[in-house]
C-alpha cells in the first residue's frame, strides 16, 4: 500500500491525538539510541532507530528512497545528530510532530513547520488518510489467487494478494476503481461505492495476451511472441488422474502425435513433434527447471508439481536450443511458493481400472471347424470328429485379464513465503496394478519435491528445484510382441487346451510326470497344449515363472541457481544442474517346461546395478531496456553439457538350490563357476555452447527476434565438430494500428513469421571413427597355420555431421467477439544430412557400413486452435479444440539407394515396411490384392502379356495378386505402397461447464489418416487361433471378396504375403477423460479450517470410437502402428477429492 505524503502527515497527528499526554520535539530527539549500519538500507537502518529510540517513523514510499544505502556505528548517541548524519547529503529532512518522527522532502514538511496541521474531523480523514479496504481474491472454482495486483486505478497506489488471495488497500474516495489482475485471467474492475469488503472472482483470460509464456532461458508476454508455442497450465489437468506426463499434452496441443507405448503401468508415450524428422531418434527435446531430461526419464515428474509446460514447435522458438532441437523441445516448469501464509493442498484419488476392449476369437466349436476344413483343403484328414462337443473351450483372454485392478494415487503440498523468500515442498504416492496378468503388471512410485527461492536483496536472488523419484515396477516382458508372453499367448493359444489339468488321469501323463512342469498353489500343473507350440504357452504357466521379478529407481532431478541485478534491468545469471539416478532389476529364471519348445533346464537369478550422472552448467546475461514504446532484450550465454555418465554391474548365478525368487534373492553362497559378473562405462557425450537473442518490439506492435547458437559436440569429428543454429522471425499487430475498425469482431490479430535452422546429434557415439573388431580368423601357409585377424569393422567418415533441420512457419493469433479464440499455423520442415549406414562395395574389406549424411526428409502442415468461452448467469462454459494436419515424405535417400528395410513380422516374407523416396517414412509395403478368385475359369484367365498364367498354383478362394511389373510371376517386384502408419490428422476437443458449485469435464482427443497392421494372429503356426473375421471365409463362388479360404500350407501366400488384408483404419475418437465435480460451499468448511473441497468421480477412456478390430488403435513404442498383440490402455473409473487449507 502506499500512500502520498499528506495522507502519511494527517496518519501520525490522528494517531498522536490518540495517545493522552505528548512529548516534547526536543525530548525525543534527545534520546539515545545504539545501532550498527554497514552498508545497510535506509529501510533497515530506520527499523534498528524505532526500536532503540521506541519513537515511531513515518514516511511516504513515494518520497523517499529506502533502497539506498547507508554506514555508521553509532554507540549510545543522541538521536538528533545520528538523524543529521545518516540523512546528511540525502535530500531527506525531518520534523518531529507530537510522538512521531516524520521523514520527507524538505518542501513536503513545510505544513507541519507552519502549523498547518493542527487537527482533523473523519470527513478530513477519511479525505487523506484514505478508506481503508479489505477483500479476497479467487478464481471461478473459489480458490485463492495469491499473488493477484490490486490497484487504485489512475494511481501508483497498489498492494499485492497473499497466499490466501487476502489483501487490505485504502484507496482515495468512494468513487474510486479497483483494478485486479493476474496473469492467465481476465483483469476486472471494481467501483468502490459503499462496499468496504470484497469478494472478487476472476474469470479465465480467453485472450491470454498479458499471458506469460516460458521460452529457452526466459519468459516472454503472448502478445510478443514471434514463434509457434503451444502450452497448458496446471488448472487444465491439476484434478487429472495422469500417471506421466505426456499423458497431459496429448490432445491438448496442436502439433503434436502422440501415441501410448503401452498400456503398462507407468510406460511412457511416443511423442512427436509436427512429424518425423529423423530415420533415428525423433524425441523431443525434455527440460525441466532447466534440466534436460531424457524422453524414457520424464517418468519422474508428478503432474501436481508442474505449473506449466510449453511446447517449441518451430526454428524461431527451438534455435536456442540448437543441436539437440530438431524433434522439438517441452519445456516444464514446476511450481514456486508465493509470499504469504502457508497453503496447504491434498488430492487423491482411489479407484478400478478394466481392459477398455477384448478380441473376439474362435471358441473351441469354431476353431475345431475351421482346422478341420483348413486341413481337407490342405491335403489332409479330418482331425476333429465331433467340433461341437468341444463346446467353447478355454477362453484364455478371461483367463489372464483383471476387470478391477486397483489405481490410487495421493499427493500433499505445503507452500509459502515472505518477501525475502518463497518455498514449495510436495509428497506423492501412486499405486497401480495392470489389467494383464497383474501378478507380474505393476508399479509403483513414491516423489518428494521441494523449490525454494530466496532474496535477501532486492539485487540479488538464489535458490533450488529438487525433485526424488522411487519407483518399482513389475512388468510382462512382451508388451507388443507376437513371440509369446500372455497377450500373444492368449491370442494364438488353441480353445480347446485346459488352462489348469485337473483330472488326475490327465495329470498324469507323461508330458506332466516326466517334465518339470509348472504347477498351481494346489499342485495341479498348468495345462501344456498339443496343438499350438513354439513361444506361445500357457499363460498361467508363463507368468509363474516371473513372480517376484521387478525394476527399481532412485531418480534425482534438479538445479541450484544464482542471480544478481547490478543495475536496473541487467540479470547476471548462474544455474548448475543434474540428473542422477541408481536404477537396477532382480529376476530369477526357475527350471521349466512349458512346452516342448520352451524349455528353462537350469535355474538362474540376475541382479543388476545402473548408475547415471549428468549435469549441465548454463551462464547467462539478460538487458532489458524500454524508452517510450520501444522495448528491447538481450540475451548472451554459455553451456556446458555432459550426459551418458553411465555404469553398469550386474551378475548372474546359475543352478541355484532354490526354486522361487523369494530364495534366490536370499544370495546363497555360489560357486565361482556358477556365476557370471559383468559391467560396463557409457561413452560420455559432452556439448560445448555459446547462444544468443535479441527482442524488439514497438508499442507491442512491430516485433522482430533472432537467435543464434552455436554447438560443439563430442560425437563428430574435427571436420564438424561445431555447428551454428540461426534463426530470426517477425511479428505484427495490425490491431493496434490507428485504421484499424474499432468494433467488437475482431479485438485482437497478430501476423507472424520466422525461418530458422536447428540440429540433432542424437547418434552413436563415435560413429566416425573407424573401430577394430576380431573374429577375422584364417589359415596362413602351409601348414596352414590358424592365424587370428582383426580388421576395421567399417571405414571412418571425418566428414560425419549433424542432422539439419531447416523450418519455416506463418501463423497468426487472433480474438473474435471478445469471446473467440484462434491461433493459425503453416509450416514447412525440411531436414538435410540425414543419418543412415550406406552400402559401401566389398572390396572395401570392412565388416560394416560406415556412417554417412545421406538422405532428405520433409514434414508440411498447418494447425488451428480455437477457444470460446461464455458466461450466462451462473453457467460458464468453455470449449477449447484443436486440430492438426501433418504429410511426411522421404525426398531422397542417396545415389542407388532404391529403399531402406524396415519392421518385419514372423511369418510374413520379405518384412512389411519400408521406406522409399516419394512415400512417408516407414511406410507399408506389401502385395495388392484384386479381390478373390471365385471359380477356376478366373485363375485360368489370369495371365500376362505373354499369355502365360501368373497364378498357376492358385485355387478358387485364394487371393488375385496384382503383377505390377508385368513379367507374368509374383515376386517381390510386385510389392508397393500399400499404406501410411503415420496419421495425417490430429485433434482433441475440450469441453468445460460449471454451474454454481458443480462442474463438468469432457475431454476427448483422436487421430485419422492412418493404417494399421493388425498381426494378432502368428502366422508360422498353423494351428494358432484366429478371430472370428476368419468366420466369413470364402466357402464357394460368390461367398465373399475380401476373406481367402483356409487351407493348410497356405500355397498362394494368402496370409504369408503382406497386403492390404492385414491393414486396418487406424481413425479412431476416445472420450479420454469425463469428470464430474461438486465444490463444497465456503460458508460449510471453513469453519473446520478448510479454503477448499472439492469431490470428483472420472472415468477414464470411457469410449473409443473406431473400427479398427484390434485392441487398442492407439499403437506406439517401437512398432509404431504395428499391432502383434498390443498391452492397450485401460478403462478407468475414479473416484477423488481435492482439498485446500
Amino acid at each position: 500500500m502506499k500512500l502520498t505524503f499528506t495522507q502519511i502527515l494527517l496518519a501520525a497527528l490522528l494517531s498522536s491525538m490518540a495517545y493522552a499526554g505528548t512529548t516534547k520535539a526536543q525530548s525525543i530527539l534527545d534520546k539515545n539510541v545504539t545501532i550498527t549500519a554497514a552498508n545497510s538500507t535506509l529501510q533497515d537502518v530506520l527499523k534498528q532507530l524505532q526500536k532503540s529510540s521506541n519513537v515511531r517513523f513515518i514516511y511516504s514510499k513515494n518520497s523517499i528512497d529506502l533502497a539506498q544505502r547507508v554506514s555508521g556505528d553509532y554507540q549510545n548517541r543522541n538521536l538528533k545528530d545520528v538523524l543529521d548524519e545518516l540523512l546528511k547529503g540525502n535530500g531527506i529532512d525531518y520534523e518531529v510532530l507530537k510522538d512521531r518522527i516524520v521523514l520527507g522532502r524538505s518542501e513536503d514538511l513545510k505544513a507541519i513547520r507552519q502549523g498547518q496541521i493542527v487537527t482533523a474531523d473523519a470527513e478530513t480523514e477519511a479525505k487523506l488518510v484514505g478508506i481503508p479496504l479489505t477483500g479476497k481474491i479467487i478464481d471461478e472454482r473459489g480458490a485463492p489467487l495469491a499473488g493477484a495486483t490490486i490497484t487504485e486505478k489512475g494511481t501508483k497506489n497498489a498492494t499485492v494478494a497473499d497466499g490466501n488471495g487476502n489483501f487490505r488497500l485504502n484507496v482515495s474516495n468512494a468513487d474510486a476503481v479497483l483494478v485486479v489482475a493476474f496473469v492467465s485471467f481476465q483483469t476486472q474492475e471494481v467501483v468502490v461505492g459503499s462496499e468496504r469488503n470484497f469478494t472478487i472472482k476472476l474469470l479465465d483470460d480467453i485472450k491470454g495476451l498479458n499471458e506469460v509464456v516460458v521460452v529457452g532461458y526466459g519468459t516472454q508476454k503472448k502478445s510478443v511472441t514471434t514463434g509457434a508455442i503451444s502450452g497448458v497450465k496446471a488448472k487444465e489437468f491439476e484434478d487429472l488422474p495422469v500417471t506421466r506426463v505426456e499423458q497431459i499434452l496429448q490432445g491438448r496441443t496442436s502439433g503434436l502425435t502422440i501415441a501410448s507405448n503401452n498400456g503398462q503401468p507407468g510406460e511412457g508415450a511416443t511423442v512427436r513433434i509436427r512429424g518425423i524428422t529423423s530415420f533415428g531418434n525423433n524425441d523431443p527435446l525434455w527440460v525441466v527447471d532447466g534440466v534436460v531430461v531424457d524422453n524414457g526419464g520424464i517418468g519422474y515428474l508428478n503432474q501436481s508439481d508442474i505449473e506449466s509446460i510449453e511446447v517449441l514447435k518451430d526454428a524461431a522458438s527451438q534455435a536456442i536450443y540448437g543441436t539437440r532441437a530438431a524433434a522439438g523441445v517441452i519445456l516444464v516448469t514446476t511450481k514456486k511458493g508465493r509470499e504469504g501464509k502457508p497453503q496447504i493442498n491434498f488430492t487423491g484419488y482411489y479407484g478400478t481400472s478394466k481392459p477398455s476392449r477384448r478380441v473376439d476369437l474362435l471358441n473351441a466349436t469354431q476353431y475345431a471347424t475351421l482346422r478341420n476344413e483348413a486341413s481337407v483343403a490342405g491335403g489332409g484328414n479330418i482331425v476333429y470328429a465331433n467340433p461341437a462337443a468341444l463346446g467353447t473351450g478355454t477362453d484364455w483372454q478371461s483367463i489372464i485379464f483383471n476387470n478391477s485392478a486397483k489405481r490410487q494415487n495421493y499427493e500433499l503440498s505445503v507452500s509459502g513465503g515472505n518477501e525475502k523468500s518463497t518455498y514449495y515442498t510436495s509428497f506423492g504416492y501412486l499405486d497401480q496394478e495392470g489389467i494383464v496378468a497383474t501378478d507380474i503388471s505393476k508399479y509403483k512410485r513414491a516423489n518428494f519435491r521441494v523449490n525454494q527461492t530466496y532474496k535477501p536483496a532486492k539485487w540479488i536472488s538464489f535458490g533450488e528445484n529438487i525433485g526424488y523419484t522411487y519407483n518399482r515396477s513389475v512388468g510382462l516382458g512382451n508388451t507388443n510382441s507376437e513371440f509369446g508372453g500372455p497377450i500373444s499367448s492368449a491370442l494364438n493359444l488353441d480353445p480347446i487346451t485346459v488352462p489348469v489339468v485337473t483330472d488326475p488321469v490327465a495329470a498324469s501323463a507323461a508330458v506332466y510326470a516326466n517334465n518339470p512342469v509348472r504347477r498351481n498353489n494346489l499342485g495341479y500343473p498348468y495345462g501344456i497344449s498339443s496343438i499350438v507350440g513354439q513361444e506361445i504357452v500357457n499363460p498361467l504357466a508363463y507368468i509363474s515363472t516371473r513372480l517376484g521379478n521387478y525394476g527399481w529407481g532412485h531418480n534425482i532431478v534438479g538445479n541450484v541457481y544464482g542471480e544478481v541485478e547490478p543495475i536496473k534491468g541487467l540479470k547476471l545469471r548462474s544455474t548448475v544442474g543434474t540428473k542422477i539416478a541408481f536404477y537396477g532389476s532382480e529376476s530369477f529364471n526357475p527350471v521349466a517346461y512349458l512346452n516342448a519348445s520352451t524349455i528353462t533346464s537350469q535355474n538362474s537369478y540376475n541382479r543388476e546395478t545402473n548408475r547415471l550422472f549428468n549435469w549441465n552448467l548454463e551462464n547467462t546475461a539478460s538487458y532489458i531496456r524500454s524508452f517510450g514504446k520501444h522495448t528491447a532484450t538481450v540475451l548472451v550465454g554459455q553451456g556446458a553439457y555432459s550426459d551418458n555418465n553411465r555404469y553398469t554391474d550386474g551378475v548372474t548365478y546359475y543352478n541355484l538350490p532354490v526354486t522361487t525368487f523369494a530364495d534366490a534373492s536370499l544370495n546363497y553362497s555360489i560357486p565361482a563357476v556358477n556365476r557370471i559378473g559383468y559391467g560396463s562405462e557409457g561413452q560420455i557425450h559432452t556439448i560445448s555452447s555459446l547462444f544468443a537473442r535479441v527482442n524488439y518490439n514497438y508499442d507491442e506492435r512491430y516485433i522482430a527476434e533472432g537467435i543464434i547458437r552455436r554447438d560443439g559436440s563430442s560425437r563428430f569429428g574435427s571436420n564438424f565438430k561445431y555447428g551454428n543454429f540461426p534463426s530470426f522471425s517477425l511479428g505484427w499487430v495490425p490491431s493496434k494500428e490507428a485504421f484499424w475498425p474499432k468494433n467488437n469482431v475482431v479485438d485482437f490479430l497478430k501476423i507472424r513469421g520466422g525461418y530458422g535452422v536447428v540440429g540433432s546429434d542424437a547418434i552413436a557415439d563415435n560413429a566416425f571413427l573407424s573401430t577394430i573388431g576380431g573374429g577375422r580368423n584364417y589359415s596362413f601357409g602351409t601348414g596352414d597355420t590358424y592365424i587370428s585377424g582383426y580388421s576395421p569393422n567399417a571405414p571412418s567418415n571425418p566428414n560425419l555431421r549433424w542432422e539439419e533441420t531447416a523450418q519455416t512457419n506463418i501463423g497468426f493469433d487472433a480474438v473474435l467477439f471478445n469471446d473467440l479464440n484462434i491461433t493459425f499455423e503453416w509450416f514447412k520442415k525440411k531436414t538435410s544430412g540425414l543419418l543412415q549406414n550406406p552400402p559401401i562395395p566389398l572390396y572395401v574389406g570392412a565388416i560394416s557400413n560406415p556412417a554417412a549424411n545421406i538422405g532428405d526428409m520433409q514434414n508440411t502442415g498447418v494447425e488451428l486452435e480455437l477457444g470460446y468461452r461464455k458466461k450466462v448467469g451462473q453457467f460458464n462454459f468453455e470449449i477449447n479444440g484443436n486440430v492438426s494436419h501433418i504429410t511426411n515424405k522421404v525426398t531422397y535417400l542417396g545415389n542407388g539407394q532404391k529403399f531402406l528395410g524396415g519392421a518385419g513380422f514372423q511369418g510374413i516374407e520379405g518384412g512389411i515396411t519400408r521406406t522409399t523416396v516419394g512415400q512417408a517414412y516407414n511406410s507399408f509395403y506389401g502385395y495388392q490384392n484384386l479381390g478373390i478368385f471365385q471359380t477356376q475359369d478366373e485363375i485360368n484367365a489370369y495371365r500376362s502379356a505373354k499369355g502365360q498364367l501368373i497364378q498357376p498354383n492358385a485355387k478358387p478362394g485364394d487371393f488375385k495378386w496384382a503383377d505390377l511389373d508385368g513379367n507374368g510371376v509374383i515376386n517381390d517386384q510386385d510389392r508397393t505402397y500399400i499404406g501410411n502408419p503415420t496419421p495425417s490428422w490430429i485433434y482433441g476437443l475440450t469441453f468445460n461447464t460449471r454451474y454454481k458449485n458443480f462442474d463438468l469435464v469432457i475431454f476427448g482427443q483422436g487421430q485419422a489418416g492412418n493404417m494399421i497392421f493388425q498381426g494378432l494372429h502368428r502366422l508360422d503356426i498353423g494351428n494358432a487361433n484366429f478371430t472370428t473375421k476368419r468366420l466369413e471365409r470364402w466357402t464357394g463362388p460368390g461367398t465373399t471378396n475380401t476373406e481367402p479360404r483356409v487351407v493348410d500350407g497356405d500355397p498362394n501366400h494368402n496370409t504369408t504375403y503382406n497386403s492390404k488384408y492385414y491393414l486396418e483404419k487406424g481413425d479412431y475418437f476416445r472420450i479420454k477423460n469425463l469428470q464430474i465435480g461438486y465444490s463444497l460451499p465456503t460458508d460449510l468448511i471453513k469453519k473446520a479450517g478448510m479454503k477448499r473441497v472439492r469431490v470428483y468421480v472420472t472415468g477414464e477412456n470411457l469410449f473409443t470410437f473406431t473400427k479398427y478390430s484390434g485392441y487398442d488403435p492407439e499403437i506406439g513404442g517401437g512398432s509404431y502402428s504395428i499391432d502383434r498383440g498390443f498391452y492397450m490402455q485401460a478403462k478407468s473409473y475414479m473416484l477423488g477429492v481435492s482439498v485446500g487449507f
